[in-house]
C-alpha cells in the first residue's frame, strides 16, 4: 500500500541533488520511498497523511550500541559521579549477569531497548556481542541480536575475562569464537585501549575477521591518545568509534580516509571525559557520525536526539551537521548510505525510514533541548508511531 506524506514544512533528504525542501511531500510504497518533491506536485497514493507543516527527516541511524546484555550498573554510575574514574574493567560486571541470563531474558531486554529507540525516531540500529566472552555465550548473543537488530557486530575482543590468560583468550577470539559467530554477524570490532587490547592484539583480531569476510570496526582513542585510529585507517575499517582523544595526525588520517569517525557524546558525558573535537574533524574533511553507544555501564541512553543536542550545544557542530551525522553519517559508518534500500537518506529507492518532528524545523532539536519532539515514525514503510 502506498502512503503520501504531505504538508511537510521542512524536508531534510540528505541527498545532494534534493537538499532540504520546503512545502514538500513523500510517497512511500512498501518499504521504499518512491517519490520526493514539492507538495503541490505529489502523485496520488492509497493513503494520505498530512503532517501540517512539521519537519521531516530520515530516521536516526544508530551505528553503535551494546544492547545484548543483562544486569544493572547503577552502583558504578553513582561511584563515577562521586569522582571514581571510568575504566574498561566494568564490563566484567555485565559479563557475569549476561552469562547468567536466559535466552528469553536477553531477547526480551533487547526488544525493549530497540522499541524504546524506535519510539524516539531511530529506524536503523546496530548492536554488538561482547558481554558473554565464551564461545557459547558469544554465539547465542549473535543469534539473538540477529533476530532484532538491523546490523550485528562481533565484539569478542571487548575485554579479556577475569582470571583468563590474555594470549590464550586472543587465540580463542581469533579462532574458535570467530568461526562460530561469523555466519551470524556482518562486522567485527575490537576495544583497542589501555586495559583491553593493545595494538598488536587488536591487529590480530581485525586481520582474522577480515580473512573471514567481515567488515571492520574499532573502539579507539576513548581513554587517551592511542593506536586505534591509525590501525582503523590502515586496515580500512568502516569506522573508528569514540575518538575522544585525537592527535593532529589522527585527524589528518581520518580526513584522508574512508573511515568514519563515530562520536559518542552521551558516553563522554557519562564518564566525565572531554567531548570529542568534532569541529577539528569536520573542518579537516573527515566524515563524522553520531551514535548513542547505548550500554548499561557508560552510556545508558537510546536517545539520538540527546546526542544531536549535545553535539550542537557543546561540540560546535551546526544543527545541519549534527542531524546529518546522526542519519547519513551513521549509515555511512555501516556502509548503507548508497544504492537500493539506502538508509539515512530520503530519496526514491531509499528505505522508507521517516521521522516526523513535532516542530517546524530540525533546529528545534537543539533549540528545545530535552523536549520529546518525535511525532511519527515509519520504519521500512510501516508506521510504528
Amino acid at each position: 500500500m502506498s502512503v503520501l506524506i504531505t504538508g511537510i514544512g521542512e524536508l531534510t533528504t540528505n541527498d545532494e541533488e534534493l537538499g532540504t525542501l520546503p512545502d514538500a511531500a513523500l510517497v512511500l510504497d512498501g518499504d521504499r520511498v518512491v517519490w520526493v518533491g514539492p507538495a503541490p506536485a505529489a502523485p496520488d497514493a492509497d493513503e494520505r497523511v498530512d503532517v501540517e507543516g512539521r519537519a521531516v527527516l530520515p530516521g536516526w541511524v544508530d551505528s553503535h550500541t551494546h544492547l545484548l546484555f543483562a544486569g544493572d550498573r547503577t552502583e558504578e554510575f553513582g561511584a563515577r559521579m562521586a569522582g571514581k574514574p571510568y575504566a574498561a574493567g566494568g564490563i566484567a560486571v555485565t559479563m557475569a549477569a549476561t552469562r547468567a541470563a536466559t535466552d528469553d531474558e536477553l531477547a526480551g531486554n533487547l526488544r525493549r531497548h530497540v522499541a524504546e529507540a524506535v519510539r524516539q525516531g531511530t529506524t536503523y540500529l546496530e548492536t554488538k556481542t561482547g558481554y558473554g566472552l565464551t564461545v557459547a555465550d558469544e554465539l547465542r548473543a549473535a543469534k539473538i541480536a540477529a533476530g532484532h537488530a538491523d546490523e550485528v557486530t562481533f565484539l569478542g575482543a571487548h575485554l579479556v575475562p577475569p582470571d583468563t590468560d590474555a594470549a590464550s583468550y586472543l587465540d580463542l577470539v581469533c579462532g574458535e569464537m570467530l568461526d562460530a559467530v561469523a555466519p551470524h554477524v556482518r562486522w567485527a570490532d575490537v576495544f583497542c585501549e589501555t586495559g583491553a587490547f593493545d595494538a598488536d592484539a587488536s591487529r590480530a583480531v581485525l586481520l582474522a575477521a577480515q580473512r573471514k569476510g567481515l567488515g571492520l570496526r574499532v573502539h579507539g582513542n576513548q581513554l587517551g591518545e592511542g593506536p586505534g585510529v591509525a590501525l582503523a585507517v590502515e586496515l580500512g575499517a568502516a569506522s573508528v568509534d569514540h575518538c575522544t582523544y585525537l592527535a593532529p595526525s589522527d585527524v589528518d588520517a581520518l580526513a584522508g580516509s574512508d573511515t568514519v569517525a563515530t562520536l559518542l557524546p552521551a558516553c563522554d558525558l557519562s564518564t566525565r571525559q572531554p567531548l570529542p573535537d568534532a569541529r577539528a574533524l569536520l573542518d579537516a574533511g573527515a566524515t563524522v557520525a553520531l551514535a548513542s553507544n547505548c550500554n548499561p555501564g557508560s552510556s545508558y541512553t537510546s536517545s539520538m536526539a540527546y546526542c544531536v543536542t549535545t553535539a550542537v550545544l557543546q561540540m560546535r557542530m551546526s544543527v545541519t551537521e549534527a542531524v546529518r551525522a546522526a542519519t547519513w553519517g551513521g549509515a555511512r559508518a555501516l556502509r548503507r548510505e548508497t544504492g537500493d534500500g539506502a538508509v539515512g537518506v530520503l530519496r526514491p529507492g531509499a528505505r522508507a525510514d521517516v521521522h516526523v518532528l513535532d516542530a517546524p524545523s530540525v533546529t528545534h532539536l537543539a533549540y528545545r533541548p530535552g523536549v520529546a519532539l518525535t511525532h511519527a515514525v515509519w520504519r521500512a514503510g510501516r508506521r510504528v508511531r
